[in-house]
């Protein structure tokens, strides 16, 4: 039975750490886009991205139905750009899974919300990480070897810009919606955005019903559970201490692409990795963020 909910409406706090919810979500996320991997192969990346908002935005709609009359008029410029990034991220990631491992599209995409935490800091030596993260990419990517897929590269790089953004913006959203009402509004939106170059590569893949089912899985994990997970954490959070979680994901990216998708990053690769964890880990180390609702 879904319920109808205003956005004044606080959301009581629980026991759980935000940190845990986090690092729930990242590795949810990991789960769902290596998954996405099979999905791809009938529907492009494009397409699996969009099914993946359709489905999301009908599970968000069963679980919490949002007073739209409630969304004021301030409110739209930031639920607008939340949905575009929301969707136009998981799209060009998806686009760099499909041509680079995942671990390294999770590192190259890192750089985004490990440029917003640096950026944040009040600290000079919060931009020198994101530098360092860079070192990692390269590692990565071993470009040495000549055979870098520059597409790839570029499609996550733009899925960073998106990931840094978003991160912001979630949290503004957060802060004016309570529990996961945000979200409910932003993935359909994030489902119209992407209409235009999700839906010809569904039709021109006719995907068959297993596939079909197997993104409507996908997206009860992400974005539905996992990005709720997210949005519950950043209300909680600064973009500083979620920067320096966020630095545990290129690790889940190719742990799960290496357990799901049998994708062995070198020994290069690892230490590539490891400094782009290290990077980001000592990007920001503080705090807490005070409920907004709460406090």
């Amino acid at each position: 039975m879904s319920a109808s909910f205003s956005p004044a409406t606080p959301t009581p706090r629980t026991g759980i750490p935000p940190w845990t919810m986090a690092i729930a979500a990242m590795l949810l996320i990991q789960v769902s886009n290596a998954l996405s991997v099979g999905v791809i192969e009938q529907a492009g990346a494009a397409g699996t991205a969009w099914l993946r908002m359709c489905f999301g935005a009908v599970f968000l709609w069963i679980i919490v139905r949002p007073s739209l009359r409630s969304i004021k008029l301030r409110d739209l410029p930031a639920l607008l750009a939340l949905g575009a990034v929301t969707g136009f991220m998981t799209t060009f990631f998806l686009a760099a899974v499909e041509r680079i491992p995942l671990g390294t599209a999770v590192a190259i995409e890192f750089l985004g919300p490990l440029a917003v935490a640096g950026i944040a800091s009040r600290r000079r030596s919060g931009l020198v990480w994101p530098g360092l993260a860079l070192v990692g990419v390269v590692l990565m990517t071993e470009p040495w070897h000549g055979r870098v897929e520059l597409l790839g590269v570029g499609f996550a790089l733009l899925a960073g810009v998106c990931w840094g953004l978003y991160n912001v913006l979630t949290q503004v959203i957060g802060d004016r919606f309570s529990g996961i009402i945000g979200l409910s509004i932003t993935i359909p939106i994030a489902a119209v955005f992407t209409t235009a170059f999700g839906l010809p590569q569904v039709i021109e893949g006719a995907p068959d019903w297993r596939v079909v089912g197997l993104a409507a899985l996908i997206a009860l994990i992400t974005p539905v559970i996992s990005f709720g997970l997210e949005m519950l954490a950043l209300r909680r959070m600064t973009h500083t201490a979620l920067g320096t979680l966020l630095s545990i994901e290129p690790a889940f990216g190719v742990l799960i692409g290496l357990i799901v998708l049998s994708q062995t990053p070198t020994p290069m690769q690892f230490a590539g990795v490891v400094l782009v964890v290290l990077a980001g880990a000592a990007a920001q180390r503080d705090g807490r963020r005070p409920d907004p609702l709460t406090s």
